[in-house]
């Protein structure tokens, strides 16, 4: 009878929770779920959530980087380290790093509450717009890593809130390119709105994705009358040589974004005038400083990285006596998934780069 009785209760149809998603929080009580140590990832639906079986995550280059070298680059080990975080978190969340990355999913079940929505329908291949920081998620195995990528091959279910951003995956670019395209669409959005005609644009760590389409995006903005300067660590790499190559950089200067000193250097020879915009698009802590130093008074540094230290960000500005507006690294502006995709689609050299990078490499 005790059986009996479970089995209807779980087979009973599940009320609507929060819109935010705060009754899949088990821990911290009175948290939301990106802040929330761990969450319920049971995979049923609430009226008001939608079910997803997942194909594929799409790890945060910093949080990739820092498991990388944690797991000295072995594809098992860092298969077995996201699926010990997912164990423990209920979700995809580095404690190290503070992030996440996002997902590729077939839709299972939409709750009745929503189901009304034009936008998404059950059996839509969908990728999450959302963070997997703030995403109930439950996985069964890890079927491969792409150490390259920061891709991972998995089986298992996620959990779309009402609140949740999402986009249909495109039907002209294959789905590991719309997904790494996807995973940085803030950049080249937000740098669309920030940047303008005749504006001097210094990209830092221009030779990532996210780097890439937000030196495409400003060299559109900014015109023949703008000037883009890249900031690389080395310029041997292919992607340093496309940016130069193909006009995206008006000047590219070589320093470890680390190094402040170094930075500091060079600024002279790349910006006779300093950035009106500065994006930090690097993967790995201790860059505040140099960014910070190649903008001009009033000028906007946006921290488009999730390795960016904003305690070290603010008081480093107040250190050098720059007064500058800086932005936390919000990867959401509306329409930011339509622009990050018709940037790629509008500049061929870096949807060919795309296209051999995330198409074409082979999965550990």
């Amino acid at each position: 009878m005790t059986q009996a009785l479970d089995d209807a209760r779980l087979a009973a149809p599940l009320g609507s929770g929060c819109r935010l998603g705060s009754h899949r929080v088990l821990e911290p009580r009175g948290a939301l779920p990106q802040s929330a140590w761990r969450l319920d990832n049971t995979p049923r639906a609430y009226a008001n959530e939608i079910l997803c079986d997942v194909e594929t995550l799409n790890l945060d280059s910093a949080s990739f980087r820092q498991i990388v070298d944690a797991c000295a680059g072995d594809p098992e080990r860092i298969a077995a380290h996201v699926l010990q975080t997912v164990a423990q978190r209920g979700k995809q969340h580095n404690p190290v790093t503070g992030s996440g990355g996002m997902f590729v999913g077939r839709v299972r079940e939409i709750g009745p509450a929503l189901a009304g929505r034009d936008d998404v329908a059950a059996g839509d291949r969908v990728a999450s717009l959302v963070s997997l920081t703030l995403t109930p998620l439950a996985l069964e195995a890890v079927d491969a890593v792409d150490v390259a990528t920061g891709q991972l091959a998995v089986r298992g279910t996620a959990i779309l809130f009402e609140s949740a951003l999402y986009a249909r995956l495109p039907d002209d670019l294959p789905t590991a390119v719309a997904l790494a395209v996807l995973d940085v669409a803030g950049a080249p959005a937000q740098v669309r709105r920030l940047a303008g005609a005749g504006d001097t644009v210094c990209v830092v760590g221009a030779d990532g994705k996210s780097g890439l389409l937000a030196c495409a995006q400003a060299r559109e903005r900014v015109g023949p009358t703008g000037r883009v300067v890249g900031i690389v660590p080395s310029a041997d790499t292919v992607t340093a040589k496309l940016l130069v190559e193909h006009g995206y950089v008006d000047h590219l200067a070589v320093a470890d974004a680390r190094d402040t000193l170094a930075v500091l250097e060079l600024i002279p020879s790349a910006m006779p005038e300093l950035a009106d915009v500065v994006v930090n698009c690097v993967n790995v802590p201790g860059t505040e400083l140099a960014s910070i130093l190649c903008c001009r008074d009033e000028g906007t540094v946006y921290f488009f990285s999730m390795s960016t230290s904003f305690t070290a960000a603010a008081l480093g500005a107040e250190g050098v006596g720059k007064d500058v507006l800086m932005m936390v690294g919000n990867g959401y502006a509306k329409g930011h998934a339509a622009v990050a995709l018709q940037t790629l689609r509008d500049h061929p050299p870096i949807k060919e780069h795309f296209l051999a990078r995330y198409a074409a490499t082979p999965r550990s």
